[in-house]
């Protein structure tokens, strides 16, 4: 009778054992304070870096720009060899050609006056459809050969500017000394190209903001109608590379690779 007690007894205590560390309470797993923050930043970084989009970059203009404007092409594989690849040109006008792969979306509307455009209202239906953070603007060509007086041209291009700020307070813009042009059909226009050129870089001065910088970028001088263009008024493969070339640095200064300098503290003018 006493062994069948001990041997009962012994039983019991692996039972007794187990049921005394069920009932004990369960800490925190060690370092698992520490750890929870590390991947919550972790996560918020990768979300951060999937999410970050790419800057809106419009060409904006006539033939120049889009008919079929292949400049644009330059300047965009320009871009993306050099490492400014977080770039997105938009417009509600796609690629026109070109021979190359390139992001062709564009405003640039062939035949359209900067007068007209701005008079009918047209820029923000194009800005609300691509809500770009950079406008590259080539207008006036067709004002020009219209022969609207600069001060006309330049009211226009406020009028544009405003509209370009009611879409995006912190717009940039590039605005361009027009190429110049000498078509026979025209033999004034040269003249009235220097003069609406020699007009912009002070206006863009005056309209500039630190906010919203608009900076005169040069592509008049250095341009030859006779070698650079192919009809007196619209570019050559050789104007092409021009254009893009002058553009390039003007429009770098907004970007770091792959990022947006959406805010610079003061505008950049020539």
């Amino acid at each position: 009778m006493r062994r069948t007690r001990l041997l009962r007894t012994l039983l019991a205590i692996p039972a007794l054992t187990l049921a005394l560390t069920a009932l004990r309470p369960v800490g925190p797993a060690p370092d698992t304070a520490t750890a929870a923050p590390d991947t919550v930043a972790t996560a918020s970084d990768t979300a951060a870096a999937a999410t970050a989009a790419p800057v809106r970059i419009m060409p904006l203009g006539d033939s120049i720009t889009g008919s079929p404007g292949c400049w644009r092409a330059v300047l965009w594989n320009k871009l993306q060899s050099t490492g400014y690849t977080s770039v997105d040109f938009v417009g509600t006008l796609g690629p026109q050609g070109c021979g190359v792969p390139y992001d062709g979306d564009n405003e640039g509307h062939g035949g359209f006056l900067a007068t007209a455009v701005a008079q009918q209202n047209q820029l923000p239906g194009w800005l609300s459809a691509t809500h770009p953070d950079i406008v590259v603007m080539h207008f006036g060509t067709n004002d020009v050969w219209s022969n609207i007086a600069p001060d006309r041209i330049l009211a226009a291009h406020s009028t544009l500017v405003d509209q370009m700020r009611q879409s995006n307070p912190n717009m940039k813009v590039l605005v361009a000394q027009i190429l110049p042009m000498n078509p026979g059909s025209c033999p004034e226009c040269a003249a009235r190209v220097t003069a609406l050129n020699a007009q912009i870089p002070g206006w863009a001065a005056t309209k500039s903001t630190s906010r919203s910088p608009v900076i005169a970028v040069d592509q008049w001088s250095g341009f030859s109608t006779a070698t650079d263009t192919y009809d007196g008024v619209h570019p050559n493969a050789t104007g092409d590379n021009k254009i893009a070339a002058r553009w390039y640095p003007a429009l770098t200064k907004l970007l770091t690779p792959g990022l947006t300098d959406r805010a610079p503290s003061t505008p950049r003018s020539r």
